[in-house]
């Protein structure tokens, strides 16, 4: 799995026009799925995501976790983050699961950041096309692939 995490000051999510989800202060978290993901990859990724200490203390270092602020999630899926650009100019999106598999990886790593963070989490709907707002806090942007956690 494959993750951009932005800590943002707000986030909101339309579909078709409308106001799906919206969070203040926390964390925009696109996903990706591929084939080779397994439910260890969600529960880690989910984990180090609640845990991640990039929000400031009191002395303005980053010391604080989304959990630690009582900051919210919002959760969108994007298979366009596995695109491979090696070769010509259309992106491949071979590595990006299946939507039936993905769609359960994504839906069952929701529940695990429900988890995780003790309170529910927002989300986009799986396969929608969305339009994501956000106001990126600091800016700080962060990219986690769980297949470079060894």
């Amino acid at each position: 799995m494959r993750a951009v995490i932005q800590r943002v000051s707000n986030a909101s999510v339309h579909i078709e026009g409308e106001l799906y989800s919206r969070i203040k202060q926390g964390l925009l978290v696109l996903v990706g799925v591929e084939e080779s993901d397994t439910v260890e990859d969600l529960v880690w990724l989910a984990a180090k995501i609640v845990n991640m200490r990039i929000f400031a203390d009191n002395n303005g270092m980053m010391n604080k976790s989304v959990a630690d602020i009582m900051g919210e999630i919002l959760v969108v899926s994007q298979f366009t983050l596995h695109a491979s650009t090696k070769k010509g100019n259309r992106p491949s999106f071979i590595r990006a699961a299946k939507p039936e598999f993905a769609n359960m990886l994504y839906e069952m790593f929701c529940n695990q950041l429900n988890q995780e963070l003790s309170r529910p989490v927002k989300t986009g709907i799986f396969g929608a096309d969305m339009q994501v707002s956000l106001v990126n806090d600091g800016p700080v942007t962060i990219i986690v692939d769980t297949k470079e956690r060894a």
